[in-house]
């Protein structure tokens, strides 16, 4: 007989996802080129040298028993696994990853961004660009997880250091905008915190997966109408949905064509420093070399600051 290590290849667990994907092993067996005798076979072969059953044979559905969940979910770990050690022989061969992903905070210039995938695909990589977008400690979160390779526009904090390189992009001063038709546009004094309190702030959400995350300028007791991206405060600004502070790069055109007013408030003015991070650890790839580079230029850095729009 079998041994479950024997019987727990690659292919036999490819199989069996088949298998959950289609619903059925008639279709499994199609999908697989197989005849539905041998595929049936194969299973049995695997849940003897296991001694589970994986599939619940009661219904015409091949609905997996708990165990045979498990072991695909397990399963599919190990296949990625696998994988990730082909991309890694892959990358240590040519120099390029496979894939490189690289989280950009709401402070980055969108526009900008593309600009550079641009130029990136002009060389003609084998490396897989992924973008991924976050918001303040979701930001570094990507990075420090594993989940990205770059990450763009960290605010510097506590925890930044260990295993990461880290290099200066700018500063970034932010103002008090309110739609023309907001209650606050009203004036010119200076706002204080009760002012600000008695109406609705729009805030990013952090994006970070786990914990709590961080808020910036919120004050206690307000109403807060919270939205995933910078794009979406500034959206819901426009359209008079509540007050908050945004980049000035970005709400600049706004400010001058009269769609929003910047009221002057007694708090500090906000001023971010955002970072460029990566890990340090491997030798960069040629891929995550080629983006380092951009970022040496101080052009590049003040473009990816300011630039939001066309």
């Amino acid at each position: 007989m079998q041994t479950a290590r024997d019987a727990l290849t690659p292919d036999a667990l490819a199989m069996l996802q088949t298998i959950a994907d289609t619903g059925s092993f008639a279709a499994a067996a199609r999908a697989l080129n197989l005849v539905p005798s041998a595929l049936t076979y194969r299973v049995r072969q695997i849940e003897d040298a296991l001694d589970v059953l994986l599939f619940d044979r009661s219904s015409r559905q091949a609905r997996m028993t708990e165990a045979g969940a498990e072991l695909l979910r397990e399963g599919g770990r190990l296949l990625q696994d696998i994988d990730a050690v082909a991309n890694r022989v892959k990358r240590v061969a040519t120099g390029w990853e496979p894939q490189l992903t690289v989280a950009a905070d709401g402070l980055m210039a969108r526009p900008v961004l593309m600009e550079l995938a641009c130029a990136f695909f002009q060389l003609e990589p084998p490396t897989r660009l992924r973008i991924r977008d976050e918001t303040l400690s979701g930001t570094l979160q990507a990075l420090t997880s594993g989940q990205a390779d770059l990450a763009l526009g960290v605010s510097p904090g506590p925890g930044t250091a260990a295993g990461l390189h880290s290099q200066p992009m700018g500063s970034v001063g932010f103002v008090f905008a309110v739609a023309p038709h907001h209650p606050l546009a009203a004036g010119d004094g200076v706002l204080d915190d009760d002012d600000l309190r008695s109406h609705r702030a729009v805030a990013v959400a952090d994006s970070v997966q786990r914990g709590s995350g961080v808020t910036v300028s919120l004050l206690g007791g307000q109403d807060v109408f919270t939205v995933p991206t910078m794009q979406a405060k500034l959206d819901a600004q426009l359209r008079g949905l509540g007050g908050g502070f945004l980049p000035e790069p970005m709400a600049r055109p706004y400010i001058e064509t009269g769609r929003l007013v910047v009221r002057r408030v007694a708090r500090a003015p906000l001023v971010a420093h955002p970072r460029y991070v990566w890990r340090s650890g491997d030798r960069p790839g040629r891929a995550l070399q080629w983006w380092l580079d951009q970022l040496q230029s101080p052009v590049t850095r003040r473009a990816l600051l300011e630039q939001h729009h066309h």
